[in-house]
């Protein structure tokens, strides 16, 4: 069998039948994809030629060109799950990237908004739409539903409108690995879901002699809105705000799950809200909570 040929069962597999997100599945895509060029160059196109010296051969080019220890840690991760794959489909007699492993990764703390950056972005979104466009309509409910819930973009992009309750205040959306959780929405997040629903999602319907009927957020002609829309609209935000760091959508996630811990929720909550299998995944904010305690303490205390 050829490797591009497996490559590409794999991929159909993990977005069918595992329920894998977008985000992930396009990870996955990009890996191998690259991986089968580093192949085909060293004349390794059939799947009995890709061994584990090939895999360490590509992992090791990718070091070199300067990639990131995460990048080359989700390279490795890509890798093992193609090749457990492999082996569970029988089209090998044993995982080739079983021996691999991942290069140490300090992990980062993610990018926390203070409480007036946050309250600065979300009163700019609320002037513009008071223009009644309906572009202006839905960017100011996406900024708000994406602090109020700390929703991943996948899951804002691929919320249906059934899925939003509007008397009782809560969002039901499709996590990681198809997990369904329900979230609460403040009540400025509630106003501007109304305000996008009455006016906004009707004008942008109308665009499209097709529209997604289905779509909660809908784009400029009609279609779901996409990812990348969400990203350029938190980026331009965040542009206009001090402090580096990343500038995309789960920027608004960390700031949300940061402000609750700080306004005293519990640890197993915010795991709830946000979707984590692993509390250990949510304990990182409290890192950031933490630190920023420090910080406080070093600026403002005489004898820090």
């Amino acid at each position: 069998m050829e490797l591009a040929a497996a490559i590409k069962a794999f991929i159909a597999a993990v977005r069918l039948e595992y329920g894998y997100s977008e985000h992930t599945v396009r990870a996955y895509e990009r890996d191998l994809r690259d991986f089968s060029e580093f192949a085909e160059q060293a004349g390794a196109t059939a799947l009995a030629q890709c061994d584990l010296e090939l895999m360490r051969g590509w992992l090791w080019q990718r070091q070199q060109r300067g990639l990131a220890a995460s990048t080359l840690a989700r390279n490795v991760a890509t890798l093992k799950s193609f090749g457990s794959w492999l082996e569970q489909r029988r089209l090998v007699p044993g995982s080739p990237a079983s021996r691999l492993r991942a290069p140490k990764t300090q992990r980062e703390l993610p990018r926390v908004l203070a409480d007036e950056q946050i309250t600065r972005i979300l009163e700019r979104a609320a002037l513009r739409a008071e223009s009644g466009d309906p572009e202006q309509l839905r960017d100011r409910a996406v900024l708000e539903l994406l602090y109020a819930s700390a929703l991943r973009v996948s899951e804002l992009c691929s919320l249906d409108l059934g899925g939003v309750d509007r008397r009782e205040r809560t969002v039901r959306v499709l996590g990681k690995g198809g997990k369904e959780r329900v979230v609460p929405l403040g009540a400025p997040a509630a106003e501007a879901i109304d305000a996008y629903l009455e006016t906004g999602r009707p004008s942008l319907a109308i665009r499209s002699e097709q529209p997604d009927l289905a779509a909660f957020f809908l784009g400029r002609r009609g279609a779901r809105l996409g990812t990348n829309t969400v990203y350029r609209l938190v980026a331009r935000e965040l542009e206009h705000e001090p402090g580096g760091g990343p500038r995309g959508p789960h920027t608004l996630r960390h700031t949300a799950a940061t402000h609750l811990l700080n306004g005293g929720a519990d640890l197993r909550v915010v795991q709830e809200l946000l979707g984590h299998a692993s509390l250990a995944s949510t304990q990182v904010y409290t890192h950031v909570s933490t630190e920023r305690l420090a910080q406080s303490y070093r600026q403002a205390h005489p004898r820090a």
